[in-house]
């Protein structure tokens, strides 16, 4: 029996061990941090996933789709708040379609718990991975007591982050390429409680934006009633986390900016001043895959920054991908490795684009009247000519179009859009026979 390697039990690790286990190898999983089952999560960091399609297909073909939908709260759509309190909702789909808020932590457990019955499985904690020989497939880790420990398999599946160990060591081969960009915008976990009685203090199927031009807050719900709140937020600037140092400006500026959210969260100047700032980065990089001994997946190869929902997505839908991508070459991992990392590649790239792209969208347009009156064109578009026209949004969410392709038909339909947002008769006539008729048309062009 083959064995192979997966180094990082995150997420995709845990995923990808599944997959791997279900193919008869024998999979041994190394995790730097200590076993989630028995650990107390860390406050302060964001907790909360979107989960939708691409993500649901990859937990059904393990098994654990059920046990998730048990626990995953359906958001319909987004929910918009002004700085007046008023709120206005758009939807992300077609009706019933929604995104599913769930917990980190606790998707990690149930995929663990999911890969721990393999009798094939083997999971390793407290394994800080220090060298790789690409050559020998061959690791080299540090324990919890500071003792080196080898480990020598056929395979490597590095899924260990956007601070890949493994990435690290593939790095300093030759032509390896690589980059980093980090955003001028950190994020800092905050909180919304649950009533008194263990209620949602606001809608519990939305999804909340504080959208403010250059920043924005966001809420997502969680099951016991609270609501996972993220700023997003300058590093510098006059509005910025390097602006506020005290409590009196941050309360302040939460009274004046987020007044809606600032009379929900009593631990504001707690959370604030306690949880970390984060930053948010995009990794690119290539091959992802060493000949036909190594390969990476998830973070490792192309972390990116959180405003499409896509990253825990796009990395189950790697575990997918690479199964399929297996069984069309027959398990030759010669053609399997270097094919897998070809294909998904520009995938990649799509979704870390989309990323950047939608994080402008949700800070500086959402509350936009132009932006609203676009996306109901688009919706009645979509409706009316489903075969010609899918949103966006609808394209990266709640289908399984590689993401390369629904970004080129996106910027295609963008076009459009700003020719038809031109008309000197939309905002009367945007629902009318004769605008649909010219989107057609352009399409055809």
């Amino acid at each position: 029996m083959e064995k192979v390697a997966v180094i990082g039990a995150g997420l995709v690790g845990s995923l990808q061990a599944i997959f791997l286990a279900k193919k008869g190898f024998e999979v041994e999983v190394y995790e730097r941090r200590p076993d989630i089952r028995q650990a107390k999560l860390a406050a302060g960091r964001s907790i909360n996933l979107a989960l939708s399609n691409r993500g649901w297909k990859a937990l059904e073909q393990a098994g654990i789709k059920e046990e998730i939908e048990k626990v995953a709260i359906p958001m319909y759509g987004r929910a918009i708040h002004d700085t007046a309190g008023n709120i206005t909702s758009q939807a992300y789909g077609q009706e019933g379609e929604a995104i599913y808020s769930v917990s980190r932590g606790g998707l990690n457990k149930e995929l663990i718990i999911a890969a721990d019955k393999y009798p094939n499985v083997k999971f390793f904690f407290e394994m800080k991975c220090e060298d790789v020989d690409l050559e020998n497939s061959s690791l080299t880790f540090t324990d919890k007591d500071g003792k080196t420990v080898e480990a020598n398999v056929d395979r490597i599946f590095a899924t260990d982050g956007a601070f890949s160990a493994v990435r690290a060591r593939m790095q300093k081969t030759d032509r390896f390429n690589y980059s980093q960009y980090y955003l001028a915008h950190g994020y800092k976990e905050l909180s919304i409680p649950p009533t008194e009685d263990g209620g949602f203090r606001i809608e519990k199927n939305a999804l909340h934006i504080w959208p403010r031009g250059s920043y924005m807050l966001i809420a997502l719900p969680n099951s016991d009633g609270s609501f996972t709140c993220t700023l997003f937020f300058p590093f510098e600037g006059k509005n910025s986390f390097s602006s506020i140092t005290d409590k009196e400006k941050l309360n302040d500026f939460f009274k004046s900016v987020f007044p809606d959210a600032y009379e929900l969260m009593p631990h504001l100047e707690e959370e604030y001043f306690e949880n970390p700032t984060s930053s948010l980065v995009t990794v690119r990089c290539s091959p992802w895959n060493y000949e036909d001994k190594v390969i990476m997946m998830g973070d490792a190869s192309h972390a990116i920054v959180p405003f499409y929902g896509q990253g825990m997505n796009s990395g189950f839908e790697d575990c997918t991908v690479f199964d399929e991508v297996f069984e069309a070459h027959n398990g030759d991992w010669k053609k399997v490795m270097p094919a897998f990392a070809e294909q998904r590649k520009p995938d990649a790239d799509a979704i870390a684009d989309l990323a950047i792209y939608n994080f402008i969208e949700m800070r500086d347009k959402v509350a936009d009247e132009d932006f609203l009156l676009r996306k109901k064109i688009e919706k009645r578009m979509f409706e009316e000519h489903p075969d010609k026209w899918m949103p966006l949004y609808s394209q990266v969410t709640f289908s399984h179009i590689p993401y390369s392709k629904a970004w080129q038909a996106g910027q295609k339909q963008d076009q459009i859009m700003d020719k038809i947002m031109q008309r000197a008769d939309i905002a009367n006539n945007w629902d009318s026979v004769d605008v649909r008729k010219e989107i057609l048309a352009l399409l055809k062009s």
